[in-house]
């Protein structure tokens, strides 16, 4: 039965000091630390070993599916200056294909949002500027009133990511979230995992940045199988939850591709007795928003959906899970904690914040093994 107390926003707030929150990463990759949660015993007090993020090869057993997000960060922030002079930030989100009610988005429009938005207004040109390149002109062509973002016209062969890339990389910087204040040229490649191949993202999937080439060789040799799945993180990273009754919550949806080769891993895997890991909260949402879209059946699938996961939640193909520390109030904390159960992670959380964990994207990071899963919420 949930308790009452999960469906209300407030539950999942806890205090962070603000030393907490990392805003370098550890090199290597590997060596970021990794608190591991071990199956719970009476209440709520935590269970817990504190390992490092090389010591997930020993957690992992021969047969067992790792199911990464493939998704590359775009270089979406673009500086941009109004005919008068004023400076402009955009952060470029995804193509602009018409709200409800609205006509489709022409070829190369792309929903952004912008800073000063108040400012921007349809017809207004703006100058894109980066160092050592010439001023890019573009347009806002319309507005968004339910993300209160900005549409805006770029070249029109800019019709999808792949073909925006090319000109993010002359005139764009990585979007790192806004609680990092230390920007290094380094970002550029420390803010992407090691297997990101598909441009389209605006956020990192930050459990993967742990995944070294050198970690994934020793995971590999132990015959633990990596599949891949594509979940480009768009607006709802950006968008914190508003209301306190969490009961009806409906999130921004996103872009995902289960592919036939995915579902075929998995299939094998479970049908040889291996365990399904998700790497990140991003590989979940593909994974369990595709198979509820089937009747609780991963199949393939490519287009968006729109997931909550909380308490409460059966899950349908994931058992276990590599994660980050989250935001508090965040839907992230919600997903972790139908897994675990809300007072459980909030105790581990409390432990981590007393040994000095790092939070967030550039922190360490948690390993929940199924075994720690609550009984209600593994797949049946």
């Amino acid at each position: 039965m949930t308790d009452p107390a999960d469906l209300r926003l407030s539950s999942y707030d806890f205090a962070l000091p603000q030393e907490r929150i990392a805003q370098r990463p550890v090199e290597p990759r590997h060596a970021a630390r990794l608190l591991v949660v071990d199956p719970a015993g009476a209440g709520p007090a935590p269970h817990a070993r504190h390992l490092s993020a090389w010591d997930l090869q020993h957690e992992l057993r021969s047969g067992d599916l790792l199911v990464v997000n493939d998704t590359r960060v775009l270089r979406a922030r673009l500086e941009a200056r109004r005919p008068g002079g004023g400076a402009v930030e955009l952060l470029v989100l995804e193509p602009w294909l018409g709200g409800p009610g609205q006509r489709l988005g022409g070829a190369g429009q792309w929903l952004c949002l912008a800073r000063p938005a108040k400012k921007l207004r349809p017809g207004d040109r703006l100058e894109v500027v980066a160092k050592g390149q010439p001023p890019l002109t573009v347009a806002v062509v319309g507005s968004d009133p339910s993300t209160g973002g900005r549409i805006v016209q770029f070249p029109p062969d800019c019709a999808d990511a792949a073909a925006l890339e090319p000109l993010l990389l002359q005139y764009g910087a990585i979007p790192l979230p806004p609680y990092i204040h230390e920007h290094d040229a380094s970002d550029n490649e420390r803010y992407q995992t090691r297997y990101a191949a598909r441009p389209g993202a605006v956020a990192a999937p930050t459990a993967g940045l742990h995944l070294s080439d050198e970690l994934l060789a020793a995971i590999r040799e132990r015959e633990v199988g990596v599949a891949t799945t594509t979940l480009h993180v768009g607006l709802g990273t950006f968008r914190p939850i508003e209301t306190e009754d969490l009961s009806a919550l409906e999130l921004h949806s996103e872009w995902v591709e289960v592919s036939p080769a995915l579902v075929e891993a998995v299939a094998a895997c479970r049908a040889a007795g291996g365990r399904v890991i998700a790497i990140g909260t991003t590989s979940v949402r593909s994974l369990e928003a595709v198979a509820q879209l089937h009747g609780g059946e991963l199949r393939p699938h490519t287009g968006p959906v729109n997931l909550v996961i909380q308490p409460g939640y059966r899950f349908a193909v994931v058992q276990g899970l590599l994660t980050n520390f989250h935001l508090p109030r965040s839907s992230l904390l919600l997903l972790v904690s139908a897994l675990i159960g809300r007072e459980r992670l909030l105790a581990l959380y409390g432990e981590a914040i007393e040994r000095h964990y790092r939070f967030f994207s550039y922190g360490d990071a948690m390993w929940i093994a199924p075994e720690a899963v609550l009984a209600g919420a593994r797949p049946a």
